[in-house]
């Protein structure tokens, strides 16, 4: 069945490629005939115009001889010489049968006119040669030798016209009877096509259509237990989605729950080893400093001890107030007595004295009330990114802002180092805030359920914002 159809379907290819073949070539031949016959036409008529301008041009010179000839003005626009000149030279160019008009050079072919055109020759000649005799300022004679050839011209001249118009007419009507066979055969063609070819295409096509719908109805059928199919599986694929987000969510909430139970648990132990440092070791070093101070009050007569003992004086108080600074860094008390607000103050003043960069501090003093994990957190992330920018950004200057405003806190730590490229980690890493560093405080501010933001270009600097609500 397969081999019968593609050997029909070949067959009727090929007859309809012949037949196709044969209306284009019928077509592209009448239009060529026409366009040819078109030109031609075009070109007749130029022709039939030039020619009848030579009559016009004849009566013209003559009526410009006689008013010379007798002295009288005329309001002809065009001299006498100028004029013959354009008459001799269409004269010519008809002769030679090569007339430019607009810049094309028509050209004809016709025995007839080529004898027209010769027996015209003696007459156009005593014309010529008389109308040169008026330029020169000839006499009568040469006006009534004018006047005697003048009828003569024009009588063959319209010949000539009438002859440019029955072979222009004939030539038309040699067109007509192509456009007749021409049609007659571009019909015969598609009727050859339509008995030949159509009827059995359209036998064919009743008979595929046919076969197309049954398969149609085969592939309807096929298509709707596919559609249950993939039903079932966007259901199954659905709750394995919903499967492995509960469980990623599960994972994620208790990674957050040991991150903040670490976090929690690193705070009261840096609170319980402030408190040490403080109690403790604080005021083991401030019994040694008084101590060391009554030994220097002794009477002694040797210099070099008292020397020795002033050193140690300045060394305990040295180590008393380095012990201070690491106290407050683990736990600074401003932050539980004075809220946030005055421990940054603090803090930027410290870091200002201790690095010699100056760290502007700017909005709220007084106290904001937050949970102390929101403080500790927020003081945290400032003291890091201080840190960082002290240390590893080369930064010239620093600011911290802190500011309250419906229902949100906003903090905010810039400076003008070297800054970084947040895309790469390694540039961010070079900056101090490698992956650890940016996740520590990105951690934390999750943990507050608070925005992290961090702005930064290489050579301008790095801006962070954390925006928690309270």
């Amino acid at each position: 069945m397969q081999k019968l159809d593609k050997s029909v379907a070949e067959s009727l290819t090929r007859f309809y490629i012949v037949a196709l073949f044969v209306i284009a070539f019928l077509t592209i031949s009448g239009l060529f005939l026409i366009r040819k016959t078109i030109s031609s036409l075009n070109h007749d008529g130029r022709i039939v115009n030039v020619a009848g301008r030579q009559r016009m041009l004849s009566q013209r010179l003559t009526k410009l001889a006689i008013l010379r000839q007798d002295g009288r003005p005329t309001s002809d626009a065009m001299a006498l010489d100028s004029l013959l000149e354009l008459w001799n030279d269409s004269h010519q160019q008809l002769l030679n049968k090569k007339l430019l008009v607009n810049g094309e050079t028509v050209t004809w072919k016709s025995d007839t006119l080529d004898r027209m055109f010769k027996e015209l020759g003696p007459t156009y000649e005593i014309l010529y040669t008389n109308f040169s005799k008026i330029v020169e300022g000839g006499d009568v004679a040469a006006l009534e030798a004018i006047l005697t050839y003048e009828s003569e011209y024009l009588k063959r001249m319209d010949e000539i016209v009438f002859q440019f118009d029955q072979e222009s007419y004939a030539r038309l009507k040699n067109l007509e009877r192509i456009e007749w066979i021409l049609d007659l055969m571009t019909i015969m063609v598609l009727f050859a096509e339509g008995l030949l070819i159509f009827r059995p295409v359209v036998n064919t096509t009743r008979r595929v259509v046919r076969m197309l719908s049954e398969s149609e109805e085969k592939l309807h059928r096929s298509n709707q237990k596919l559609h249950a199919a993939n039903d079932e599986l966007r259901r199954a694929q659905k709750e394995l989605d919903e499967a492995q987000e509960e469980k990623y969510q599960l994972k994620l909430a208790e990674q957050r729950i040991r991150a903040a139970a670490l976090i929690e648990g690193q705070e009261e132990e840096r609170k319980r080893f402030a408190l040490e440092l403080h109690d403790g070791i604080g005021q083991m070093l401030t019994g040694l400093k008084l101590h060391a101070e009554r030994l220097g009050t002794i009477p002694a007569d040797e210099a070099q001890r008292l020397s020795r003992v002033e050193k140690l004086v300045g060394l305990i108080q040295e180590t008393i107030q380095t012990t201070r600074q690491v106290s407050f860094n683990l736990m600074p008390s401003s932050l539980h007595d004075f809220g946030i607000g005055s421990a940054l103050k603090v803090l930027t003043q410290q870091l200002t004295d201790s690095s010699g960069i100056p760290i502007h501090y700017e909005g709220e003093v007084e106290r904001i009330e937050l949970t102390k994990q929101a403080a500790i957190g927020l003081y945290r992330i400032a003291q890091e990114a201080l840190n960082n920018a002290v240390r590893h950004a080369h930064a010239t200057q620093a600011w911290v802002l802190l500011r309250k405003e419906e229902g949100k806190v906003i903090l905010s730590i810039a400076d003008n180092g070297c800054g970084f490229n947040t895309d790469q980690v390694q540039q961010a890493q070079a900056y101090g805030l490698g992956h650890n560093g940016l996740e520590n405080m990105r951690t934390r501010t999750h943990l507050l359920n608070g925005q992290f933001e961090i702005e930064s270009v290489a050579g301008t600097g790095s801006k962070l914002t954390i925006i928690i609500n309270i």
